[in-house]
């Protein structure tokens, strides 16, 4: 299973999820829910109960590595995150490919490709610049910690939002599939694909760095 982490960024420090955080998130989540039309965000105590224990399901199977999001001016609790759909390459050739556990030792195990997913915030945390810096501190994680090849996002194609975000980060669309699955709302979607590569990170982390700093240099008024 992937060790748990903290993460720690100016604006946001990311800590590994656990039964702690449910009560907080519950509270984050009620703030105003106009703005989870694509994504599923858990609403109330006992819907984020299973969503927490889910999450650390899929830890325990090495599936991921669940977050929440805490800002540091308050230590507030504001969102979660994650990176899932670990997928390890080592060992033969397997066909047709599919995403797939460690070989040996779980807990020495890195994984080769991963996703960030599952990223939600607070109505008030939202176009704060925690988005940006929590990108920032999951990608290098994967790229500088683990090693990764590639960090894959996705996003509902209509979600025109999202996908901006993940496009001002440096990700490159792959590609949109076509009819992909059933949305939130019940309507056949499609869903975009981004990607990372890890020649690409220098310059993603650059810009990434740039635009965190930018976002925290207090205004000064204009003489």
């Amino acid at each position: 299973m992937p060790i748990p982490v903290f993460l720690h960024g100016r604006s946001v420090r990311l800590e590994p999820l656990g039964e702690q955080h449910i009560e907080a998130l519950a509270a984050a989540a009620g703030e105003d829910r106009s703005s989870y039309l694509f994504t599923p965000v858990p609403n109330g105590v006992e819907a984020m109960e299973r969503y927490v224990h889910d999450a650390l399901e899929a830890r325990a199977a090495g599936r991921a590595l669940p977050f929440a999001t805490v800002r540091t001016a308050d230590g507030a609790v504001v969102g979660s995150t994650r990176l899932c759909e670990l997928d390890y390459w080592q060992g033969p050739v397997v066909w047709p490919p599919a995403p797939r556990g460690p070989l040996g030792d779980p807990l020495t195990a890195v994984p080769d490709a991963a996703e960030i997913g599952g990223t939600w915030l607070a109505a008030g945390a939202q176009g704060t610049g925690i988005n940006t810096e929590t990108k920032l501190l999951l990608l290098r994680h994967a790229f500088e910690t683990w090693g990764v090849r590639r960090v894959s996002l996705r996003a509902d194609a209509r979600n025109l939002r999202s996908r901006a975000a993940i496009e001002r980060l440096g990700a490159v669309l792959d590609g949109v599939h076509r009819a992909h699955t059933r949305g939130l709302d019940g309507m056949v979607r499609g869903t975009a694909f981004y990607s990372v590569l890890d020649e690409e990170w220098p310059a993603v982390r650059e810009g990434l760095e740039q635009r965190v700093g930018r976002q925290l240099c207090p205004l000064v008024p204009a003489a």
